[in-house]
C-alpha cells in the first residue's frame, strides 16, 4: 500500500501497522456528514470510514462503515484523494491508515441502524470540518473536495 501523501508523524521506535482504508464525503445543503466519536474528555470529530475488511473493496467499506457509525445508507460516487495518516488508536496501538477518500451520496438515513454507539452523526459546515477533524488526511481531503467544487 502506497500513498500519495503521508500525514501525522511518525513517533520515534514504535511499528506501525498498514490499515487499507476508506472514508466518505457526503454533503447535504452546504453541510458535511461527520461523526463525533464520544471518548469523554477526548472526544473528536472525524470523516465516516474505517478500515477496509478482508476481500472488501474500497466503496464497499465506505457503504458498510457510513452504515455501522450513522445510519446512513450511501451510495459512493468518486475517488478523489489517497492519503496516510499515522495516529494512535484509543487502546495505544500504533497505526498507518492508508487509503482513499470517495464523495457519496446519501441514499437513506435510519438511525436505528447504527451500531456504533460512541459515534454520533453531525452535519458540519466545510470550514468548520477543516477545523475540526481530528486527522490532517481528513482535513486535506475535505479541502480537495472544496477546490474541485469552489
Amino acid at each position: 500500500m502506497s500513498a500519495a501523501l503521508q500525514f501525522g508523524t511518525a513517533g520515534p521506535d514504535l511499528n506501525y501497522r498498514l490499515r487499507a482504508t476508506a472514508f466518505g464525503l457526503v454533503i447535504q445543503d452546504g453541510k458535511l456528514a461527520c461523526v463525533r466519536v464520544d471518548r469523554g474528555e477526548g472526544s473528536y470529530f472525524d470523516l465516516p470510514g474505517g478500515a477496509v475488511d478482508g476481500d472488501e473493496t474500497e466503496e464497499q467499506a465506505v457503504v458498510r462503515e457510513f452504515l455501522e457509525e450513522t445510519g446512513m445508507t450511501v451510495r459512493p460516487l468518486a475517488r478523489i484523494a489517497h492519503a496516510a495518516q499515522y495516529f494512535r488508536k484509543s487502546d495505544g496501538e500504533p497505526i498507518n491508515n492508508i487509503g482513499g477518500f470517495w464523495i457519496a451520496e446519501q441514499l437513506a438515513l435510519d438511525p436505528a441502524a447504527k451500531v456504533e454507539a460512541d459515534h454520533d452523526l453531525v452535519w458540519l459546515e466545510p470550514y468548520e470540518a477543516l477545523a475540526g477533524l481530528r486527522h490532517e488526511a481528513h482535513a486535506w481531503a475535505v479541502t480537495v473536495w472544496l477546490r474541485r467544487n469552489a
